[in-house]
Order: structure tokens, then sequence, then C-alpha cells
């Protein structure tokens, strides 16, 4: 019973005792301790609550918005005593990705929850692992790989078939279903050279539609694609909601690993074809036609071809390939998503958009790399979606060594950062501040990216903008996203004039509350529920319509 009633006392003198030295510590660097934010429980359990409370049923990070409003950009926040460093300031971002990046890491925290997903990957490595993995994989994000426009238009040409016929029978469409499916096609058949064909699955319909005929394909393969596709979101909301919970994650799933069953599904279609691109590799070694696995031979058509010629590890290959697959699925589906939704509340953009797309690639044509270059408004549509809905819009890092800051305020001195402490940094939190973008920072406007704006506030400061990272660990697939974003828009807008959101036919817990109405800020705009576990969706997915272009508005009104 002393020995029970003494826990207590003992962890609360060990918590003294690590503010008293992180204060001395401070001191001794001429620092000071970032203003905390306090809630009102024991180990700001209400502050852990609230913000859990954020991602299942209110607005996404509206915790952190909250207390930088009140706090600034940089903060200490302790969530059951766990020390949390908070910032969305550009000057301290910059330092944790480039300036002094040895000094931060992903730390065995971040790895651990993710591991049993990511593994050893190139997203949850650090040091030479993370070296192995980024030299391995960079060289094959040439401009002829990531300009692969064939593979774009094959599965492009299948959606928007898919689409024309759901739109020609008068339903609605879940967009984000669909893109979700495209790029989930696109990206296994450029990493691997085996498509999962999701896209050959019947869509889904409206919840409060009539079910008609469906014409599937054969039961097996249907039943492989959504599969998998449902096991990797699966996968995906698990390791998110353990950083969620932070350390006491593990408490949450005692009896059994939660993504297990996920990544049974998952492996079932990976581990075939790891298993055949080595025995092909073998085969190419009796051969002679490999001679050098360090350097490989630079002729590999896919991602997991040109990684083979660096490692027979199967385990390598599994966690590198599911690495890049999460980031080139998901981050552009959600992109593309987000693109509709805005454009459909912003009907002048969109015909915008499709004036330029019409004015240099015309009604049909295939566009070109060169064509998606010339389109300057296209980009600024792009960015301006990436600003507002970064697809990944919080992100962690662990400092190895103590060290300070900049303090946003000049009158104070440096911001003091213990060693092995999480300082976690949102670009979402930042690209929505109107110190850093304006008094519209809320607002959807392309024009930020072409007129005065981008002289009075993004050439100052470029780190203000920052949904593919930044520093040695920027993505490697940025102008992937970029060119693959692109080209399904123009043909997107080559084939449809109008769009539309359908709000009946989402289901009704994806609607916002009425009280956000009264919000301020973009909360108040919102037509649909946007939620995240590692990348940011529509919660109940994202309804539309629209309508079908004719030569009557085949040219541009210029």
């Amino acid at each position: 019973m002393a020995t029970a009633s003494s826990i207590p006392i003992v962890t609360a003198c060990r918590i003294w005792s690590r503010h008293w030295t992180t204060s001395r510590n401070a001191r001794r660097m001429g620092a000071m301790i970032p203003r905390r934010w306090e809630g009102k429980n024991t180990g700001n359990l209400d502050i852990l609550l609230a913000h859990m409370q954020d991602f299942e049923t209110g607005y996404i990070l509206e915790q952190f918005m909250k207390a930088t409003d009140l706090l600034g950009p940089t903060y200490w926040v302790e969530i059951l005593w766990d020390p949390i460093v908070f910032t969305s300031d550009p000057n301290v971002i910059k330092i944790i990705l480039a300036t002094d990046f040895p000094n931060y890491v992903k730390g065995e925290s971040f790895s651990t929850y993710m591991h049993s997903v990511l593994g050893t990957g190139v997203f949850n490595s650090d040091g030479d692992m993370w070296k192995f993995h980024r030299t391995m994989t960079r060289p094959f994000f040439t401009r002829e790989k990531i300009s692969h426009f064939e593979l774009f238009d094959r599965h492009a040409n299948e959606a928007l078939r898919k689409m024309e016929e759901r739109f020609r029978a008068g339903y609605p469409l879940d967009f984000q279903d669909m893109i979700s499916r495209f790029t989930l096609d696109s990206a296994t058949e450029f990493l691997f050279g085996t498509c999962v064909n999701s896209l050959h699955s019947d869509l889904p319909y409206p919840h409060d539609a009539a079910s008609p005929v469906k014409h599937s394909p054969a039961p097996d393969a249907t039943a492989t694609a959504e599969a998998f596709a449902a096991a990797f979101n699966g996968a995906q909301h698990v390791i998110s909601s353990r950083g969620r919970v932070g350390w006491v994650w593990p408490l949450f799933e005692i009896f059994k690993d939660k993504s297990v069953e996920h990544m049974k599904v998952v492996d079932s279609f990976l581990e075939p074809i790891l298993k055949e691109a080595l025995t092909k590799k073998e085969r190419r070694v009796r051969d002679g036609k490999v001679t050098n696995e360090k350097e490989g031979n630079g002729e590999s058509d896919t991602l997991l071809d040109h990684l083979v010629e660096f490692t027979s590890d199967p385990a390598v290959l599994h966690d590198e390939t599911l690495n890049i697959l999460i980031a080139g699925r998901d981050t552009t589906a959600t992109t593309l998503t987000n693109v509709v939704y805005l454009l459909s509340q912003h009907p002048h953009y969109l015909r915008r958009l499709r004036e330029e797309i019409l004015s240099l690639v015309g009604p049909t044509r295939m566009p070109t790399y060169d064509d998606i270059r010339e389109m300057k408004f296209l980009r600024a549509v792009l960015n301006e979606t990436l600003r507002l809905y970064p697809p990944v819009p919080i992100n962690v890092r662990y400092s190895v060594n103590e060290t300070t800051i900049p303090n946003p305020d000049p009158a104070g001195g440096p911001l003091y950062i213990p060693a092995n402490t999480a300082v976690t940094y949102s670009v979402f939190v930042m690209h929505r501040r109107p110190e850093y973008w304006g008094p519209d920072a809320e607002q959807f406007d392309p024009d930020r990216f072409l007129d005065e704006r981008v002289n009075k506030y993004l050439t100052p400061n470029p780190f203000i903008f920052l949904p593919f990272n930044a520093g040695p660990r920027i993505c490697l697939g940025q102008q992937f996203a970029y060119n693959e974003s692109s080209f399904f828009l123009i043909k997107l807008l080559q084939r449809f004039s109008e769009m539309s959101l359908d709000l009946e036919a989402q289901p009704a817990d994806s609607l916002p509350p009425a009280e956000w109405a009264k919000a301020s800020g973009r909360k108040a705009m919102e037509q649909v529920i946007p939620k995240v576990h590692l990348t940011i969706y529509m919660k109940g997915g994202l309804w539309v319509r629209m309508k079908e272009a004719s030569d009557d508005d085949a040219a541009p009104d210029v």
C-alpha cells in the first residue's frame, strides 16, 4: 500500500525535476522556454481529449489553430507529461527541415508507432538507413519517368468513361472515391508494373439511391481491388491514430496490433510482385545482365525494377515500395479531390482554368510536358489548393541535441528546445496564417500565386509554402505529383464544362453542423467535413455532378 501511494509522489518529483533542469539549461544558453499551453486537467488530459475530438467530429487541427491565435506560432505543451513544442513559424520550420537538419530526426517514438506499416522505409528511417533509401530511390525520378503521360492517359480515360456513364445515368458521383482509384491504379502500375485495377470495380452510388443493376468484372478481381484499397486505407488510419494518442498508444492495442489484419491484405498483393521481381533479377544475374548491384543499369521500367538493381532484401523492397505507394497515391488523390471541391464552389475560376486549357491544348489533344509548363493558371490553382489543404497537414521531428530556435518576439531571447523533444510542425496552420499570407489567407484565390502578392509574401520567405516538405527530405515525387494532377485536370476539363457539389448525396454525418456557419475563417465556408489520417480527405466522400462539354463551349471565351 505504501509503495502504491508513493507512485504519484515519485512521478511529481520527476516532473518537477525535469522542469527545473529544463529551466536551468535554458538560462545557461541565454534562452527562454516557449510560452506554455496549459489545460485545466491533470496532465493536460482535456487538451488531449479536445485534440482527439477534432479528429473524430471537429474541424481539422482546430485546437492547434486556436492555441496559435492565443500563444503565437511557437509554444510548449505537455500531454500526459510528455513535452511537445508546436510550431507554425516558417523560420523555425526552415531550421528543422533544412538549416539544422541533422539535429531533427523522425526518432524512435515516431518509428515505433509507424513501423508495423511503414517498416524502415524512407518516411520512417533516419541516418544511414534513410540515406540508403533516398540514394536508392532518387535516380528513378527523372523527367522521363515522372512524365509517364501514356500511363496517365490510359487510366484517366477509364476514369472519365466511368464518370460519363454515371452522369448520363442521372446519378452523382463520389469524386474522391473515383480519383483515389485512378491514383491507385496509376501508382501500382508505375511502381510495380502490375495494376490493382480498382477502376474496374463498380463505383459506389449515393446513400439515397435505389440499387441499380451492376456490371462487375470477375468477382475475384473486384474483391482483390476493393480489399486492397480498404486495407491500404485502414492501415494508415491505425498508425495515424497512434500518433494522435501519443506514448500511451500501446494501451489501446494490448490484445492485438490493429494494423495486422490490414497488412495481411496489403502484403498478399505485394509479396507475389516482389517475389517475381527478385526471380527476374536472378535470371538476369545468371545471364550476365546485372554487373553492379550498387549502381543499377539505369534501364528500369518500374520503380521496383530499379530497386532490385540495388538490393535483393525483400524487407527493404517491401518497405520502400509501400512508402512510395502511400505518397504517390494519397497525396495526389487528396489534391485533386480538393481542386474539384474548390472549383465547384468557384465557377468563375473553373471557367478561367478551362479557357487556359482549351486555348493551349484544345478540346481533345493529349497534353504534353511542355503544355503543362505553359499553364500558369493551372499551376496557380494547384498551388492555392495545396496551400489551403496541404496533403500532409502536420508532422513531427525529434531534437537530437539541446538547441535554440528563433523567438517570433524580437524583444525576447531565443527559445530553448531540450534534447529528445518532439517538435510538431504544421504547414496546414502556417498556410492559413494572415501574418504570412495577408488578411485574405483563408480565402481561395489562385491569383495570389500570380500577382504582386508573390513578391510581397512568398518571394521574401519561400518557407511559408511547403506542401511537399523541404530540405534533404523534400518529396522526391513532387514533380510527378504536379504532372499527374495537371494531366488529369486537363483531361477532366476537356470533357466537362461545369461541376457542382451534390450535398443531398453526401452522408448526413459528412455535412458540417449548423454552428460551423457561425465560426470564423475557412471553417464557416466548408460544405463538407475535411478529415485527416496521414493525409487529408473528405469525410463521406465528395459527391458531385458535372456537365459534359459540348461543341458550343469547346472554344474559349476570350
